[in-house]
Formats: C-alpha cells, structure tokens, sequence
C-alpha cells in the first residue's frame, strides 16, 4: 500500500471515529447539548482535528443521519423479502414502524429534530435518498401491475411515508394513550397499517 492510499485510509478510519463519537453523544446527551468539543475530548483529539474534516456540528449531523439511513435501508433489504410487491410494500411499512419503535433515540436524530439548516443542500441532497427510493420502487411496481389504486408515485411515496412516520411519531411523543394498545403498540400500529393497505388495493 502506497502512503497517499494510508493516508486515505487513516483519514477514512478518523472520519468513521468522529462519526461513532458523535452518534453515541447526540443519542445519550442529545444533539442539542452536544458540542465539537465534548465529541473531540471523547476521542481525545483537539476541536480543531474535527474541523477538519466538518466546518460545524450541523455538517456533522448531516454526515452521522447518512449512515442511520444506511442502517435502515439494510434492515429493509434484510426482512422485506416478499416477491409479491403488495406484501413487500406492506413489509416495507411494517418493518420501518417497528424500526421507529425499536431505536427512538436514533429515529429521533434521523427525522424529528429539526433539519440542520447550515448545510451545503447540493453536496448532501442525497442523504437517505437511496432508502426512500426503496419504497418508491416497490410502490411503483406496484403501481404498475395496477394492484392499488394509486398513478401518482410521488404523492402516493408520500401518502404511505407520512403514515408510518406519523404513527412513529405520534407514539415517541406519547400521543396515543387514548387508544386502548393491548400488550403491543407494535401489533396496533402493524394492524392500523394493514387496514390502510386494504382501502388502497384494487
């Protein structure tokens, strides 16, 4: 290995560090209580090592949600294995919800704090785009084979989208103590999912 693929190397694994660092402070103390500083004294290297490589916190965020969307898109290539692309879609669902409900702290970070706004949008447009198209994907194949009433993909992507994601929500917020759950949010809201996809199949 020549020094210039080292240096790359090392540069990747001091990246991959800072990002670890972060990820475990913004999930246990919180994104907002969380500086450069105590990421750098974590890893005991100086603030300005960090800023080499991200100009602030929000770049950081960005960078740190990436890789939690990674982790989302491999448990859907891991559970979501169904041929038929009506049950895969309903996997995709079910499969997110309990994500959500498995990691609040992570799913919190990845999409119910506020969007970091001093960010380059044109060099981070793509984050999490490739677990999104995941649904797409599906639901336009569904499309497709007309197995639900829907033509528009992406205000259908949309639709189904916002359902998960509002009964994570609603849920990480304890918001919906006035539904009687049973022993299982989990299992309502997999049924409550269910019930949608009954009203959208042709």
């Amino acid at each position: 290995m020549g020094i210039s693929e080292r240096r790359e190397r090392e540069k990747g694994e001091k990246k991959q560090m800072i990002m670890a660092a972060a990820l475990k402070m913004f999930l246990e103390e919180g994104y907002a209580k969380t500086s450069i500083r105590n990421i750098a004294e974590a890893i005991e290297y100086s603030p300005g090592t960090i800023y080499l490589y991200y100009k602030d916190k929000d770049e950081l965020l960005y960078d740190v949600q990436a890789q939690a969307f990674l982790k989302l898109l491999e448990i859907f290539k891991l559970k979501v294995n169904s041929k038929d692309p009506l049950k895969r879609l309903l996997q995709i669902g079910k499969t997110y919800i309990s994500f959500g409900l498995e990691n609040p702290e992570l799913y919190d970070l990845m999409f119910i704090i506020r969007s970091p706004t001093n960010v380059n949008e044109e060099t981070h447009k793509d984050n999490g785009i490739k677990t999104f198209e995941y649904l797409v994907d599906c639901l336009k194949d569904c499309m497709e084979r007309k197995l639900i009433r829907m033509n528009n993909i992406e205000l259908g992507s949309l639709q189904i989208w916002s359902l998960v994601h509002g009964m994570v929500s609603l849920n990480l917020r304890c918001r919906l103590k006035m539904f009687p759950m049973g022993d299982s949010v989990e299992k309502m809201l997999h049924a409550a999912l269910e019930d949608y996809m009954d009203t959208i199949k042709v």
